[in-house]
């Protein structure tokens, strides 16, 4: 009975972890690839401690699963903390002892009376819910709104990459639309933010904290404004011909012909869900921010959410 208990547990605590990750950073701060190793390492030593031990030995167990086994592949204190009281849930006395013990608050999801293999999947076919319940993963009922975002921008960007791209709505061939569009960015983008002025105007030192900081600002600013505009240039010179069209290039060429960022930029950016136009617009402004403060000094009021790294 402990065995079918702990195990029924063991697969649902494996389901829970591998559905969160449908929720983005609410469900895990770092996407992890469990595997179905972790699963069957887990059920025999399930198994063997069950026959080892006469009484069950649930530390032991929660720490080889969510320890070493599954946890061996969370690299985040905080998700490390949670893979192991999500575990708790699963592997604990309640679970043997109670009787189709509860595993979510309302009672939708509980552990089935023992029974064959075809009992539980008569269970899981009548009883579990087609669409999940946010409450069996801890979260709140908003959390699906996160889940249903991530998942139509996949659909969207799945059917965005089969879409011919031979021309473009305005008859125009998808070299000279991105030609045109890498040439609109350049012409927004202000000059490269000036650090040897800001360095003689703001110096660092003890009595002001701030320049340190302007200082830093300017150095991952200049940083993203040199990845942007030398990839945009990359991909002028290789629609003539003058430079290879490689593969990070044609990346960025095909998500500047859908009007999204990127990956190339989103690596060096800061964090941001703008789709291309408003991201550049919104980029072009931290930056006139920041020469706004080397010209003029030290600002009255600081745009908070404006600073690379806030």
């Amino acid at each position: 009975m402990a065995f079918r208990r702990l195990l029924w547990g063991l697969c649902f605590f494996n389901a829970v972890i591998l559905e969160r990750r449908k929720f983005g950073p609410l469900g895990w701060n770092k996407a992890y690839e469990f595997s179905a190793s972790d699963l069957s390492i887990s059920m025999k030593q399930l198994t063997q401690f069950l026959d080892f031990y006469d009484e069950v030995p649930f530390s032991a167990l929660c720490y080889m699963v969510a320890e070493a086994n599954y946890g061996g592949r969370v690299t985040d204190p905080q998700d490390r903390r949670c893979i192991s009281t999500l575990l708790e849930d699963y592997y604990n006395n309640e679970m043997i002892v109670e009787e189709n013990h509860k595993l979510s608050p309302s009672g939708t999801y509980y552990v089935p009376s023992d029974g064959g293999r075809s009992d539980y999947i008569e269970f899981i076919e009548n009883n579990i819910p087609l669409n999940d319940l946010t409450e069996v993963f801890g979260l709140h009922d908003n959390a699906d709104i996160t889940s249903a975002i991530n998942s139509t921008d996949t659909i969207l960007g799945t059917a965005l990459s089969l879409q011919p791209r031979a021309t473009s709505s305005s008859g125009k061939s998808q070299d000279e639309v991105l030609a045109e569009t890498c040439q609109g960015i350049i012409e927004k983008l202000p000059p490269m933010l000036d650090y040897e002025t800001a360095k003689k105007k703001h110096p660092v030192k003890y009595e002001e904290s701030m320049n340190t900081v302007l200082h830093q600002e300017i150095l991952r600013f200049n940083n993203l404004f040199k990845i942007i505009s030398g990839s945009l240039k990359n991909i002028k010179l290789a629609i003539k011909g003058e430079v290879v069209m490689s593969s990070e290039l044609e990346e960025v060429g095909n998500s500047l012909f859908d009007n999204r960022i990127p990956a190339l930029w989103s690596k060096r950016s800061y964090p941001s869900l703008k789709p291309l136009a408003s991201y550049v617009v919104d980029f072009v402004e931290r930056l006139n921010f920041i020469n706004k403060w080397i010209d003029e000094g030290k600002p009255c009021n600081f745009w908070i959410s404006g600073f690379f790294f806030t």
